[in-house]
């Protein structure tokens, strides 16, 4: 050992002796008390919390749970710490529910309609911008247990601001934070299990949730397949230009004019959507100034 060392370190165990280790844990048996109680009431007050939360869920969604821990497991988030038991089983099983309700809905109530409308109709009523609107409307996003809280409230607030300008469904232009949409599917799981897999229960449930539900005269078609519709009756050349893996964006030329360019640095699928929507709206502008029949 370094000789200049050795005295600091003689000094150093000199201080901490029985004596001073005695006189300090005296100071810290006095505080003690306080700070454990504290902690004691500040899990309480987290409990009575978590309690209110699922009260209030209940009311919302008006079913009252026999296992209130399913609920509660229904709004946690894998991010809310490594022990924590997530949604995503019951994700799992809301969304095969749901899927399965959904399809024994339309099937009863539309016995004249094709497989063709229904597939694209069911899709509507499930898909994730659906899912997140209904969590928005009642609140879900209030009561999510989870471990990103900035990140995750940025992508919800972005969400809820740009729903105005779509009332029913954007019909893929706007990105839905999944998120929202596990949470719906997840407290249709809950429902499920805990009612013993009741689907009847369980679709009382979820109709609450997802009104409006989206009917046959609500449904719109996709704005691609739209432009590609339009432009084939009047004979117009579409080409589609993806430029998303440099700048998050898309291209759409109709008769070598452009058209309509879309943006979503996020998904892909939206940016394509973006650039035909715009586009499809161009053209419909271009036919109805020239009177032709669109």
């Amino acid at each position: 050992m370094e000789s200049w060392l050795r005295p600091f370190l003689a000094q150093t165990l000199n201080w901490v002796s029985t004596q001073n280790l005695h006189k300090y844990g005296a100071v810290l048996n006095r505080f003690l008390p306080g700070i454990l109680e504290n902690v004691e009431a500040t899990k309480r007050a987290l409990q009575d919390d978590k309690s209110q939360n699922v009260e209030e869920v209940q009311k919302i969604i008006g079913y009252y749970f026999n296992d209130r821990n399913l609920l509660r497991q229904a709004f946690t988030h894998m991010s809310y710490h490594k022990d924590c038991i997530s949604y995503e089983r019951l994700e799992y099983v809301g969304d095969s529910v749901l899927n399965f309700m959904i399809t024994k809905e339309h099937f009863f109530k539309y016995p004249n309609l094709p497989p063709g409308l229904l597939s694209p109709l069911r899709a509507a009523n499930v898909d994730t911008e659906k899912l997140a609107r209904a969590a928005v409307k009642h609140s879900f996003h209030k009561y999510l247990q989870h471990g990103k809280p900035i990140l995750t409230l940025n992508l919800i607030q972005s969400f809820i601001n740009v729903l105005p300008e779509y009332p029913l469904h954007s019909h893929g232009l706007i990105d839905a934070p999944k998120v929202l949409a596990d949470v719906v599917e997840s407290t249709i799981g809950a429902v499920f299990i805990d009612s013993n897999s009741s689907i009847d229960t369980t679709w009382e449930v979820a109709k609450i949730l997802l009104e409006p539900i989206i009917t046959p005269e609500m449904l719109e078609t996709n704005p691609v397949k739209k432009l590609y519709e339009t432009c084939q009756k009047h004979k117009l050349k579409v080409q589609v230009v993806d430029m998303w893996s440099h700048d998050g964006s898309f291209e759409v030329f109709v008769d070598n004019q452009m058209r309509g360019k879309g943006m979503c640095h996020v998904k892909k699928e939206i940016a394509l959507n973006r650039a035909a929507n715009k586009a499809y709206n161009e053209v419909i502008g271009m036919l109805s100034v020239g009177n032709m029949n669109i």
